[in-house]
């Protein structure tokens, strides 16, 4: 690593807070990238602050990860819990409070790496304001989610000409698939600059534990078939389609059939209604009794759930990337996703899991049933699973391809102000 490596960096993730309980609304994979890859570039030794808005009074205004990582607050808006589309109008506060924050601590970010469109716009302006450099993770592209929407939001002019100015003057795009950077290039922009960087996970956490270490920590019999849904009640997570494939299942009344939906919810907001949705389609199909639904798993009992099923199910709509799917395979367990995004990347068919086509109900109950009723072939899957999860998406192996793409951007400052200093 070059010089560089002890600068100060700024990842800002403005509605996808670092150090909140995963599994909240607005609480998935984009915090879980945030708090990883920031806490995993302060080990290489960079000095990493994570800004995010308040959502809450309560909340703390900086939190202290690691000796060399920290979230900070900073007030956006109201100090209250506000849905991504309301944000917009918020974002020039929280670009004003960020250069506060650099004065009053006498810190300089010379690079942020922002992460989703909301970002993005902060990003570009603190590059027209203090000529930072600026990378951008999208993790998700408007013009792909807007077509598996039925209900276009006020926001998506707005959101769908800042994605593509930021692609086209960010110093540095980072894809997590080459899926990914292909629907940039044909639905966005043929211009800017993109680097194909996945996602990573925990391997030491997610792997360590057994089959039977799962199965007796949850309860679960050694002899039943245990189908996994992790992640947030929303509708494009489609787990309806998980649910209904389930419900036509060719082991349905022959064998010990469990279906578990973790995630978390709260009563009357966006995810406690499609929570309620859900059940109400539970109890229709008569899958009441063989169905679980534990609430926010956190990151210490995850393992576990992972650990216990036969198969882990990935119905999203779309799906940039796909946390879940790589936290699962990391036990051992294989997938079963959708035929889209980064799950095409993650998921090598009949070799860690099966794809199929997102919304079709038939096609996951038949690939379901595959893997459960053929245990053996299920645990090739999953052994093959973790090496390549070992291979390719290692947290520390993520951080450390994008440490080396920001030194070489901090490189590249260095060098233009030496040519202007001559």
């Amino acid at each position: 690593m070059v010089s560089t490596i002890k600068q100060h960096i700024a990842l800002i993730s403005v509605h996808g807070d670092p150090a909140i309980e995963i599994g909240k609304e607005e609480a998935g994979g984009q915090n879980v990238y945030v708090r990883q890859v920031g806490e995993a570039l302060a080990r290489l030794g960079w000095h990493v602050d994570m800004f995010t808005r308040f959502s809450s009074s309560e909340q703390s205004t900086i939190v202290q990860h690691s000796h060399n990582c920290r979230t900070i607050r900073l007030q956006a808006g109201p100090k209250e819990f506000v849905p991504r589309d309301n944000i917009f109008e918020y974002l020039p506060e929280f670009v004003e409070q960020l250069i506060k924050f650099q004065k009053q601590s006498g810190i300089t970010y010379r690079l942020v790496h922002t992460n989703y469109w909301l970002s993005s716009w902060v990003g570009m302006q603190l590059k027209k304001i203090q000529g930072v450099k600026q990378v951008h993770t999208y993790h998700s592209l408007g013009a792909v989610k807007y077509k598996s929407v039925t209900t276009i939001p006020m926001i998506a002019t707005m959101r769908l000409a800042t994605e593509k100015a930021v692609l086209e003057t960010g110093d540095r795009i980072v894809a997590t698939s080459p899926q990914e950077k292909e629907h940039m290039r044909s639905l966005v922009s043929s211009k800017g600059k993109i680097d194909i960087i996945p996602c990573g996970t925990n391997i030491d956490r997610f792997g360590r534990v057994s089959r039977e270490e799962g199965r007796q920590k949850l309860g679960i019999k050694p002899d039943s078939k245990v189908v996994l849904y992790v992640g947030r009640f929303d509708r494009r997570k489609g787990i309806e389609t998980l649910v209904r494939a389930v419900g036509r299942s060719q082991l349905r009344g022959k064998e010990d059939l469990q279906i578990i939906i973790g995630g978390g919810s709260r009563p009357g907001e966006s995810d406690g209604i499609e929570r309620d949705r859900i059940e109400g389609i539970v109890e229709e199909l008569g899958l009441r009794e063989m169905t679980t639904f534990p609430g926010r798993l956190d990151r210490d009992i995850l393992p576990f759930y992972y650990a216990a099923a036969d198969v882990t199910v990935v119905p999203s709509h779309y799906e940039p990337f796909g946390l879940v799917t790589i936290e699962a395979m990391a036990c051992r367990t294989p997938v079963v996703g959708s035929d889209v995004g980064g799950l095409q990347f993650t998921i090598v068919p009949a070799e860690t899991g099966l794809l199929c086509p997102p919304l079709d109900e038939v096609a996951f109950a038949n690939a379901i049933d595959r893997i459960l009723s053929n245990p053996e072939w299920g645990q090739k899957l999953g052994q093959a699973a973790r090496k390549r999860v070992e291979k390719m998406f290692s947290w520390d192996g993520v951080a450390s391809q994008l440490g080396e793409l920001y030194s070489n951007l901090l490189q590249q400052t260095a060098v233009g102000l030496q040519k202007v200093g001559a």
